[in-house]
């Protein structure tokens, strides 16, 4: 499992949430099962599944709120690393600003696909961290 504890937006009882350093997607996040042996979503037992619901439905209602995100994409691939983990991808059909950047969804409508391209700086995803740790504080 890569290290996300910088990355880190809050700790659960069988998952870490963490935003994600590819800000490409304004928002994206990752949650990591702490469980060691678990691979993929089919080996999540029944508590890690019902908890891993409750994390995306308060991940969802914060996002509406703190970037006003129009959808969501979800995504356990487990391509590059073999552990239990998911992309939480919030989706906008207009532009949207924050810390001073532009964001655009151009694939709105399609596939969400990372943009390599992208720059993340510490300081764009330590802030969106800390709109997402003050936004689930009040959920």
């Amino acid at each position: 499992m890569s290290d996300f504890s910088k990355y880190l937006v809050k700790d659960y009882k069988y998952w870490h949430l963490s935003v994600h350093p590819n800000q490409g997607y304004l928002g994206r996040c990752v949650v990591w099962c702490k469980r060691q042996d678990a691979l993929d979503l089919a080996d999540a037992t029944v508590e890690e599944r019902e908890e891993l619901l409750i994390i995306l439905q308060s991940l969802r209602g914060a996002m509406k709120k703190v970037f006003r995100a129009d959808w969501f994409n979800y995504a356990f691939l487990g391509n590059e690393t073999r552990h239990l983990h998911g992309h939480f991808v919030p989706r906008y059909s207009s532009p949207r600003q924050f810390h001073g950047i532009e964001f655009v969804d151009e694939r709105w409508g399609h596939n969400w696909q990372t943009d390599e391209d992208f720059i993340s700086t510490p300081e764009l995803w330590g802030a969106v961290r800390l709109k997402l740790i003050e936004a689930l504080k009040q959920s």
